[in-house]
């Protein structure tokens, strides 16, 4: 079955809150994420709030990744959206790993599947990891 972008929602809690709340690190770890993932990074947009938390995106030429953080939670949701032969597992848990997560959940979605002249979306995996277990992001 022919998809045009695989979609991957990652919460991660137990983060560091001095990195979630560093807008130059944070920044360089999602570009690393996408040249990891063997995306081309195209531009890049990132805020810091007052007093705290960073909203980011990286636009990629295969589609983008963001982060919103809340640092006073050590929490962060992102959002990797790859089509093409970019890998977002791997940025998945390139961020995971830099920001220290103790626990991470993701949600794969298969976007743009063609069915009946229609395009539809298929969710495809979750898992959940724990401190201490090894760092599968999905199956």
């Amino acid at each position: 079955m022919r998809t045009e972008g695989r979609h991957i929602l990652m919460d991660v809690s137990g983060c560091n809150p001095e990195i979630l709340n560093n807008l130059e690190l944070l920044k360089k770890i999602l570009k690393e994420a996408a040249e990891y993932a063997n995306a081309t990074v195209l531009d890049v947009a990132f805020h810091h709030f007052t007093p705290q938390g960073v909203s980011g995106v990286v636009v990629i030429s295969e589609s983008h990744l963001s982060i919103h953080t809340w640092p006073e939670y050590g929490y962060a949701a992102l959002d990797f959206y790859t089509c093409g032969d970019a890998d977002p597992k791997t940025a998945c848990e390139y961020v995971a790993e830099k920001l220290s997560a103790t626990h991470i959940q993701t949600t794969e979605i298969e976007r743009g599947i063609e069915k009946n002249e229609r395009y539809t979306q298929e969710i495809v995996g979750k898992r959940v990891k724990e401190d201490g277990e090894k760092l599968l992001v999905l199956p």
